[in-house]
This record gives structure tokens, sequence and C-alpha cells, in this order.
């Protein structure tokens, strides 16, 4: 071992010490600019070996002894918690760890603690831990509902993380009046028996009115929001120096024709298509995507700043883009007529789709023709309203589009691709951005074009670095765990279906092709999303399970995602022949790839968080009011509900189905069973239910049932012995464990590889 890895060792090691990133650690140890790379080395050596642990957020620590654990903590709203320990688990420990309210500590929801084991079991054999340490923080800012009592002021946090209000001091802080949404910088956090303590930073206003709702989310998950000057400036400077003639050491695309195909909505356009036949009958494909590596320099404003937010945040009504609006919805940006930088992916396929021949290329183009997804299905299938609007030359590309991209899904069908069928939650707003309903966006295939081009481009491209030994950001996506799907198994048998080897692909891909337009559909796909693991980026080498590649990375939208931009970088480096030139280290590289799959899971968890807000402010004027759904997760204390024609998730409570009734829980089959009536209510039943209660500051939504319309069950389910666990009425209503809200935690997009 070197005398600075035993150096590093040693710091890290003192009681007290608190996990710092690389760049405080470094300077405490007194490492010098000329040592950073040797620094950097050493931890990279120690991670491999075990001997530290670099966190999400890119702290050193040390590994968890003998005897403990460490992971995430999960809270349920009886006040105790589940630790979701950190991969790769113990053999020993295969299931979450409980922690009774008294053993967490100060923990909260989201921190990463140390946990020791204890000898106690629960039922079914699970393990049960202690808090040793919080090693850190998932947020100390938090949002809530400012009141008075007593003299003081106090807040009541959103959610149900928190079982008390937390103390602000003196009343009247910044202003606040009673029932103001507020901002709250913990200074002490609640542990059993002993309340928190903060200070109010920031006044949002009275919830309902216009903003506030979204300024909420911006505070909860810290989201950046305004750009600093520096960084403006920066992209304004980008703006003046750009010079559209100059077309020097790039290839000339601009007479070729080449079309975009968008949301409707879209704002920012990062690639192009254009696509020919030879004489052959062979295709030319290209991929040109917006050269943002043009204007973003490494270690400029523009970067960091790019850097910090990992990638563009969309919420209902304000778009947050990674990079100011000069350079996302301007140069970099193809819009129709315009001559625009990119990076151009060609590929040469047979007429069977087969790939044959890779070429890159810094390009220059003018896009001819810019569609919206809505636009493309019916030219290509020769609507007349629409067939004298569109020259020929662009009907006879979109139609080749389409036979090519249709060719090239099979192949990856067959190769093992795994396809869910996940459509994304619109809301529907008036002219006073007021939210007047939702609905469903499912993709047909206008946009599996654009998704077959975009991944072929992607896949070239990490094929390449991948073949060529670059370091580069990889996106991997893990197999599922055989426990998942085991679970798997049980889930989908209990709706009708057959999966006898789940970790079968063809398998896989058979179930879901079955299940996709049946009534238990929608539970088998989240079902099989549920089984999986989370895809992000990584460093090291890892395939794409869902994908069945070895190698993938993200190229296709470097206007909204860092990743993309770091692999434009490379890009540049292969045409140079300086493949291994001017890269970060693999430390760098470790550290930016947890970065960026937590700025991409605040993201994702941001967005969701305000639909469902958006959603319960909209239906808490609506009690009373019934629509039809769908049973989309069944527990001991009742099963939740997710509307058809509004895509609201809410509870129906076992305590509400009768007077008359008790219901036995079965976990194999996800079933609640009537002792009396023998009505058995399960995964993917159709239901009608009226609104009973929101609490929106809760994030809490309860159904009534009206009528049960339906089962979702395909086909009898084999028999089998039953675990139920008897659970009446009294006791259920006595349990605290539901979940909240009008859905579970959010799944990543179905879309989003």
């Amino acid at each position: 071992m070197t005398a600075l890895a035993q150096q590093l060792l040693e710091y890290i090691s003192r009681p007290g010490y608190q996990p710092q990133k690389a760049k405080a650690l470094a300077k405490n140890l007194g490492v010098t600019k000329k040592r950073r790379e040797e620094f950097e080395a050493v931890l990279a050596a120690l991670e491999q070996e075990g001997r530290i642990r670099i966190s999400e957020k890119g702290r050193v620590q040390l590994p968890a002894p003998a005897g403990t654990l460490i992971g995430v903590i999960r809270k349920i709203s009886s006040g105790a918690a589940y630790l979701i320990p950190h991969e790769p688990r113990p053999a020993d420990v295969p299931g979450d760890v409980l922690i009774e309210a008294e053993d967490l500590r100060d923990a909260q929801n989201g921190d990463e603690v140390l946990v020791r084991l204890t000898r106690r079991r629960r039922t079914g054999g699970g393990r049960c831990g202690v808090v040793v340490e919080v090693l850190e923080r998932a947020t100390n800012v938090f949002v809530g509902t400012y009141f008075e009592e007593d003299d003081a002021g106090w807040v009541r946090i959103d959610g149900t993380d928190f079982q008390e209000p937390i103390w602000v001091g003196d009343p009247g802080a910044k202003g606040a009046r009673e029932g103001d949404k507020v901002v709250v910088e913990m200074l002490r956090f609640p542990a059993h028996r002993q309340p928190g303590e903060g200070v109010l930073t920031k006044v949002l206003g009275p919830r309902g009115e216009p903003g506030v709702e979204t300024q909420m989310i911006l505070h909860e998950f810290g989201l950046p929001h305004e750009f600093p000057e520096d960084v403006l400036e920066e992209a304004r400077l980008e703006a003046e120096n750009f010079d559209e003639t100059d077309l020097s050491g790039r290839e000339d695309l601009t007479r070729e024709t080449i079309i975009t195909i968008d949301p409707s909505d879209a704002r920012d356009f990062d690639d192009a298509i254009s696509l020919h036949r030879d004489e052959r009958g062979h295709w030319h494909l290209g991929v040109h995507i917006a050269d943002v590596a043009a204007f973003v320099r490494p270690g400029s404003a523009l970067d960091r700043e790019a850097k910090l937010r990992g990638t563009s945040v969309y919420l209902p009504t304000l778009v947050i883009p990674m990079l100011p609006e000069v350079i996302s919805n301007g140069l970099a940006s193809l819009q129709e007529n315009r001559v625009r930088l990119t990076k151009s992916v060609f590929i040469e396929y047979t007429p069977e789709g087969i790939p044959v021949h890779t070429r890159f290329a810094n390009t220059t183009i003018r896009v001819t023709r810019r569609f919206a997804y809505e636009e493309v299905l019916p030219i290509i299938q020769e609507d007349e309203r629409r067939r004298g609007k569109v020259p020929a030359n662009i009907r006879k590309l979109l139609t080749e589009m389409h036979e090519l991209a249709m060719l090239l899904r099979r192949r990856r069908i067959r190769q093992g691709y795994l396809e869910l069928d996940m459509p994304e939650v619109k809301l529907d707003f008036d002219a006073e951005q007021r939210v007047i309903g939702a609905h469903e966006v499912h993709h047909d295939e206008s946009h599996q074009i654009i998704e077959e081009f975009m991944l072929a481009a992607n896949i070239a491209v990490a094929r390449e670095l991948a073949r060529r030994g670059v370091d580069f950001l990889r996106r991997v996506h893990a197999d599922p765990s055989p426990i998942k799907l085991q679970q798997l198994k049980e889930l989908v048998t209990s709706l009708g279906f057959e999966l006898r080897h789940p970790e079968s692909r063809t398998e896989l891909q058979r179930l879901l092709q079955e299940s996709v337009d049946t009534p238990a559909g929608r539970a088998v796909h989240y079902g099989v999303l549920r089984s999986m693991k989370r895809a992000e980026y990584s460093a090291l080498p890892g395939g794409h399970y869902a994908l069945a590649e070895e190698d993938y990375c993200h190229f296709t939208s470097p206007i909204r995602r860092y990743p993309d931009l770091t692999v434009h970088r490379l890009f540049d480096r292969l045409l140079t022949g300086r493949a291994t030139d001017g890269g970060v280290s693999q430390t760098e590289l470790l550290q930016l790839a947890r970065h960026c799959s937590t700025t991409e899971r605040r993201a994702d968890e941001a967005e969701f968080e305000l639909i469902r807000i958006k959603l319960l402010s909209y239906l808490e004027s609506r009690i009373g009011e019934e629509l039809e759904g769908t049973i989309t997760g069944v527990d001991r204390y009742g099963f939740f509900v997710r509307g058809t024609q509004l895509p609201a998730e809410g509870l129906v409570h076992i305590s509400t189905l009768t007077d008359h009734d008790y219901f036995d829980f079965d976990r194999g089959s996800l079933t609640l069973t009537g002792r009396r009536s023998g009505r058995v209510y399960r995964l993917g039943d159709r239901v009608v239910v009226a609104v009973a209660h929101v609490d929106v500051d809760r994030r809490e939504l309860d159904f009534r049932l009206v009528k049960w319309l339906g089962g979702g069950i395909r086909r009898p389910a084999p028999g089998r012995k039953s675990r139920s666990s008897r659970q009446d009425r009294s006791d259920s209503e006595r349990r605290s464990g539901r979940r909240s809200g009008n859905g579970r935690s959010r799944p990543p997009r179905g879309r989003r590889r």
C-alpha cells in the first residue's frame, strides 16, 4: 500500500470523521495539484479493493463493519422504516431490514445510514436492525404549512415522513401567515420522542395561488432554477460569435433532405434524421445530433452549470433547462430552415436490417421540415387530407423511415429486447393554467421510428468507444435478481398467466406481448417493471438488460442530458484519432456517473410529485365524483385503484368495503377475499370508485368502492396453498402502513433507456 493510501485510510478512520467529497478530502490531506491524478488513482484502487466506499453524492467513507449494513432509509407512516441495503447484499440479508421507530435515531426518509443487525427476526425470517449513524442526509430543506401555537411558529412538513410539526421560533418570521406554504431548513432533526427544530427561510404564499405549487417542488427537491449571470453572459457570447456561414472542418449536409419528429409542444430539438436506399437496396441512415460541445467547453461556466444540473427538468407548465435558452432553444436547437452544427452517425444496413458499416462525422445541416408525432402516421398511411400538404420527397422519406424502423424493431425483439407498455400522464390546463383534467399518452409507431434510430446511434457510438478501449459514461441496466423474478412469477400466475422460467428473456417477452391488451395488462407490466433494477449511468462496463445490449450509452440528447455531452467530447477525439487524450480520470468518471444518476432520479421524482400535487388539488373540490378504474395494488389494509380516464391513484381502505364481512389477505396472489361473501379483489379488476377524501399536504387520496365491474384475471390460476393473513376491519384500521397520494413510488418512464 502506498504512503498516500495509508494516509487517506488513517484520516477517514478517525473518530468523528464526516464523509467528504474527493476534492475536499484531497485539500485536507494536503494533496497538491501535481499529485491530484495520483490521489484519484488511489481512491479508485481502494474502492475497487473494498477498503473504502464512495456514496452516490461522491462522499468518501469506510465500508460497513462486520455485522452492519449501509443503505437508504424508507420510512412508513407508522413511524418505523425499512433499510434498503446497497448492492451487493449479503447472502443472509436477502430482503429489506425493518427498523422500529425507537431504533431510527434521527434518520429520515432517503438518508444513507449505517445499521447494526440485531438478533430479532420478523415474521417470515426477515432481519431487523438499529441505526448506528446517519452517514449522509438526503436533504435538510423541506416544504410545509405554517401555523402558530403557544406564541411560537410551527411548520407541518408536507407528506407523511414527519409525524409531528417542526418548531421554527418566533411567530411571523419572514412575514409568514397561518396557512402559508413555507421553506424550512432543519437545524435539529426529530427523533423518537424528541421534537425537531428548524429555521424558516422563505415564504411561498398560500397553497393554490398561481405558481406556489411549482415553487414548493423547486425548493423541496433543490432544483437550480435561475442561471448565474456569468453563465448567461457566456451563452450570449457564444451566440455573438456563431457564424453559420463558417463550415470549415465540417461535412456540409445543408442540401440534404433532413427532418425532425418531436412532441407538438417541444421547445428544443436535438435530433434529426436523413435516410435513403441505394441501388442494392441497402439503407443509409443518418442520425444528426445537435453539437452542443461546440458551444460548451470543458471547465467553462456553461459546463460547470450544466454538470451541476445534470439534466433538464420537465415540470407541468415549467421547463428548467440544463443550458440557458440562448443555447438550448437557439444555437443548438435543430430548428427548421436554420443552419446548425451537428455530430452525425451514418449507418449502412442490408435490406434485412443488418448493420454493415458505420461512419462518424462533424457536420452542418439545415432541417427541411419539422413534424410533430401526431402528424406522421396519417402521412405514412396516405391520408388524403395530409397528402397534398407534404412534398413527395418528404412523404417518401417518412415511409422509408417507418419501413426501416419497423424492420430494426423486429430484429431487436428477436434479440431479446423487452418493451413495457408504460403510458405517461399529461395534465390538461385551462387558459389560466389551472388543471381541468389529465390523460395518458401512449407511444405509437411514430414514436417508435425515432426511438429505433436513437437507439441505433447510441449503440453504434458505445460499441466504437468500447472497441477502442476508451473509458466513457455508460448507460447500464443490471439483470434482475432471482428473488424478484420469482416474486414476478407468483404475481403473474395469480393473474392467470404462465411464466415457468422467469429468467428466460423469451418467456418475459411472451408474457408482455400476451398481457398488453388484457384487463390485467397494466398489473403485469408494472409487475415486470418492479422486478427490474433501475437503469443508471456507470463508468464501468456493464450491459443493458432491457435492451439486450452489451455496450450502450446516451449520445442523442446533449441539450438536456450532461452524460450525452461527455460522450460528444469523446466523439471528437475519435474523429481526430486522439481517442485517449484529454479524457477525465476513472475516479472522476465514477463520481460523474453517480452524480448524473442522482440528478436524473431527482428530476423524475420532482416531475411526478408536482403532477401528483396538481391532480390532488384538482380532485379536492370533487368529493363524491365517480370514475372507472383498475386495481393496481393490493395489501392487507385495502387496495389501490388507478382511474381510467383520470390517471389518479388512490386507496380503497378495507374498512370501507362492507359492514358485515372480514377479509383475508394472500400475499402470494395479492388478493383480498371476503370470508362471508367470497368476494375476491385482485390486481387488474375493473371497478367504479368515488372520491372520498383528499389531503393534498399529506399527498393522500382515498376512494370509496361503488361497483365491481369485472375480474382482471385471464383464466383460473393453478391451485395453491393459501398463505393468507387474517385481518379484520378493526385490526386494519389500527394499521398505518399505508401508501399515500395518487401512486406508489414512481417507476422510471417506459421510454427512458
